[in-house]
């Protein structure tokens, strides 16, 4: 039998309860994504009945999302920045929380056409938030996953977002000695044996682009070390880290000789950016 939005939306929220902090989110998203409509029909047009078909595609998202797999990559799409983009279970999937990051970086003194690099891209988030909002900044965008490149151009591609390159590069690797005024990274950062990672979507996205030795510092210090290299003087690094790794961070720029070292917090309030200039 089929259900009215009003009835599916109820159903659904109940039906994932269990397993959600966010379920009645959950299910309208999942619904709107079958419907293809925008976030106000669903109060609009609350008494309109979903075909069979509709109902069936409905009831089969709810249950994969009860089985734990992330909203998503149910839909096959986020919004990040207020840009939707592509996501699939090749990279990882945006947060908001990395949204504090993009802030900081529009925040640097840097030139108006400045050179700008984004280590370990994934979707290409970051990037093509920066490109959105800063179009005469010439921006790269790497990642060593192949898919993921292919995934981050086909966003590039898709949102016309012209004054991002998306290329494959293990970090520094294929870039040839070239300097950047900004360099940012969202880089694994989890530690190999942190319970979270048995637990909610991360389950779902590759280990790879999550955890990182040395207690999830290993990716954060070498990005540190031979970003010197690549960094025009006086030019910044931004790094997104966990909320308990600020004070080792901060520790190991200046370590490396960077100076005018900040951290910033994310919308919960937790420590999860930190900045430094090369001196």
């Amino acid at each position: 039998m089929t259900q009215t939005l009003e009835q599916a939306i109820a159903a659904g929220a109940n039906l994932l309860a269990p397993s959600s902090e966010s379920a009645k989110l959950d299910a309208q998203v999942l619904l709107l994504h079958i419907l293809q409509k925008p976030h106000s029909y669903l109060f609009t047009w609350p008494e309109s009945t979903l075909s069979t078909e509709q109902q069936q595609q409905f009831d089969t998202f709810c249950q994969r999302r009860l089985n734990g797999e992330p909203v998503a990559h149910i839909t096959g799409q986020r919004e990040f920045w207020s840009l939707s983009l592509e996501v699939n279970a090749t990279t990882l999937i945006p947060r908001p929380d990395t949204e504090t990051l993009v802030e900081q970086a529009l925040e640097m003194a840097v030139p108006s056409n400045a050179k700008v690099l984004d280590l370990g891209t994934g979707t290409g988030a970051i990037a093509l938030a920066l490109g959105s909002e800063m179009p005469t900044w010439q921006i790269t965008a790497v990642d060593r996953v192949a898919d993921a490149v292919a995934l981050a151009t086909r966003n590039q591609q898709r949102l016309a977002i012209n004054n991002v390159q998306v290329k494959q590069s293990n970090w520094f690797s294929a870039l040839n000695g070239e300097k950047f005024h900004l360099i940012v990274s969202n880089p694994p950062y989890i530690e190999t044996t942190d319970i979270h990672l048995k637990q909610g979507d991360v389950r779902f996205e590759p280990l790879s682009a999550l955890v990182a030795d040395d207690d999830g510092l290993a990716d954060i210090k070498q990005i540190i070390t031979q970003s010197r290299d690549y960094l025009h003087a006086k030019g910044y690094l931004l790094i997104e880290h966990g909320f308990e790794q600020s004070g080792a961070v901060s520790q190991f720029f200046a370590q490396m000789g960077f100076i005018n070292i900040k951290t910033v917090k994310d919308l919960g309030n937790n420590d999860r950016v930190t900045l430094a200039q090369c001196s």
